[in-house]
């Protein structure tokens, strides 16, 4: 006859009178060596291993969202829609053009000199401003131009400005997305544009216009780096790629908006975040969901979009209290 576990001594979870002390790496059960099978990292036993199985066949991503059937689709539409407003903005003057001005992210209102481009009159009234022929008034997010919040993110001026985001995008944007899924990829892309957006609006100058999509592309590089991170790759490239681009950025901070790379860049680790370290619905004091896979994949959606919405949410409410002060 066997011997019966000792009181206290771990079992594995399908087979209870086996001693182990091996852990699945997914639902953290203790599991004996028929019920382990080999991953990436360490052990999974064969409940994750059919449940990944099943998620597969579903067409889910690894963190659950739904694949794209072109991963790469979703970025050039990006890249198509900077282009354009890049030729739009260069046909009509670049950065004397009146389009540059409007779509570029102002914390507050600008009365401009007409004759005088790039110089305009601190602190003036919209009413004493156009008060002259000789001066145009630009709102500001602070004065109702909140579409500046999203479209600063797709305009450039400099070829090279455009190019270098552009060029990174692409490099980054696809495989982001082919791990989350288009919809999870555009809420990090975007709600990184958006915390970009709340750091200019506390960090720089009032009277300041900035353009250009690196919020957002630091905001992927940051989330390259969770990802990286959490799969157990290597992500000191990403720390060195993202470490030259702090570089590049504090040398050129005369003309390159650090609040903006700043904010995109903490934006982009916290969205990514709460994608990856959502935790699968657990039982307490089991430590695993017994029920369907389905179940639980709902469930971790909620908490990723909840995670989502709090870093979208805060941002916003960044914005709106800086807007109230100016």
């Amino acid at each position: 006859m066997a011997n019966e576990p000792a009181a206290g001594v771990p079992t594995c979870y399908r087979h209870p009178g086996r001693e182990t002390y091996i852990r699945c790496q997914r639902c953290d059960r203790h599991i004996c060596p028929d019920c382990m099978r080999d991953a990436a990292v360490g052990f999974h036993c064969v409940s994750c291993l059919a449940e990944g199985a099943k998620s597969t066949r579903q067409n889910l991503t690894p963190f659950g969202g739904r694949r794209s059937a072109d991963p790469r689709l979703t970025t050039f539409v990006l890249i198509g829609l900077n282009l354009l407003v890049w030729a739009a903005i260069t046909a009509t003057g670049g950065s004397r053009s009146r389009l540059f001005e409007v779509l570029a992210l102002s914390p507050r209102g600008r009365c401009l000199i007409d004759d005088q481009p790039g110089f305009l009159i601190p602190d003036a009234a919209p009413a004493s401003c156009v008060a002259s022929s000789a001066h145009t008034w630009i709102d500001g997010v602070a004065s109702g131009a909140v579409w500046q919040l999203l479209t600063h993110a797709f305009s450039h001026v400099q070829i090279w400005h455009i190019g270098l985001n552009m060029l990174v995008l692409f490099l980054i944007a696809p495989q982001l997305e082919a791990v989350f899924g288009r919809a999870r990829f555009l809420a990090v892309y975007f709600g990184s544009v958006l915390a970009a957006a709340a750091a200019v609006m506390w960090l720089a100058l009032p009277y300041g216009a900035t353009i250009g999509a690196s919020g957002g592309v630091f905001g992927l590089l940051g989330a390259m780096l969770v990802v990286t991170y959490k799969l157990g790759g290597d992500y000191q490239q990403i720390l060195m790629w993202i470490g030259i681009n702090v570089v590049i950025t504090i040398w050129g901070s005369s003309f390159i908006s650090w609040q903006g790379h700043l904010g995109g860049l903490i934006g982009g680790l916290l969205l990514a975040a709460a994608i990856v370290w959502a935790p699968k619905s657990r039982t307490p004091g089991l430590g695993f969901e017994p029920t369907g896979g389905s179940t639980r994949v709902r469930r971790r959606a909620l908490l990723q979009w909840s995670g989502i919405s709090t870093v979208v949410v805060v941002s916003a409410l960044l914005i709106v209290a800086r807007a109230l002060t100016l």
